[in-house]
């Protein structure tokens, strides 16, 4: 009898805050706009001065949703199941650089299905083995790759027990719309 991995799925949370997204400060007036299909919510109080690296909501106007499966520092095209020198070439001890690769590759599916970094709606960034600091390290380096869009996606970042494997650091999926 051959022991089977137990399977690993975030659905029915990303179902649930897809959800929750699309509901979310429906009623709350819009102070910015991102992309014609998008609008930025933000509450009618906000302060100003206070950074946020993440939009309270957005509003969906128009458009399709464009799934991302989850971006690792893998190569989008990997093999499976995962082979131990793809995984130690590129699956380094540094999470920065794991974010970075990750998000180089999200960069590149949404451009290949036609949408840009200002279509991006939600993003769940899945740390394993959190440290101190992590949090605002991850947030910098994705909020670098909206930055030059002047947009701020909604995000959910999430301290997870593991990941695919023991030496992944991070995974980052990613919503979209496009018209």
């Amino acid at each position: 009898m051959t022991a089977r991995k137990p399977v690993r799925t975030s659905a029915a949370f990303t179902a649930l805050a897809c959800g929750a997204l699309a509901f979310a400060f429906t009623t709350a007036p819009a102070r910015a706009q991102s992309g014609s299909h998008l609008e930025i919510i933000h509450h009618p109080n906000y302060d100003k001065n206070v950074f946020m690296p993440f939009s309270p909501a957005i509003k969906i106007k128009s458009g399709k949703i464009l799934w991302l499966a989850g971006g690792t520092a893998l190569p989008v095209y990997h093999d499976h199941p995962h082979k131990r020198e793809q995984i130690l070439k590129y699956l380094t001890n540094d999470l920065e650089s794991q974010v970075r690769q990750a998000m180089d590759g999200i960069m590149e599916t949404l451009k290949a299905a036609g949408a840009s970094p200002k279509d991006v709606v939600h993003v769940f960034i899945f740390r394993a083995r959190p440290r101190m600091g992590d949090i605002g390290k991850a947030s910098a380096v994705v909020n670098s790759y909206f930055a030059p869009h002047n947009h701020k996606p909604t995000t959910t970042n999430l301290a997870v027990l593991e990941l695919g494997e023991p030496e992944q650091l991070v995974e980052i999926q990613v919503v979209a719309v496009v018209d």
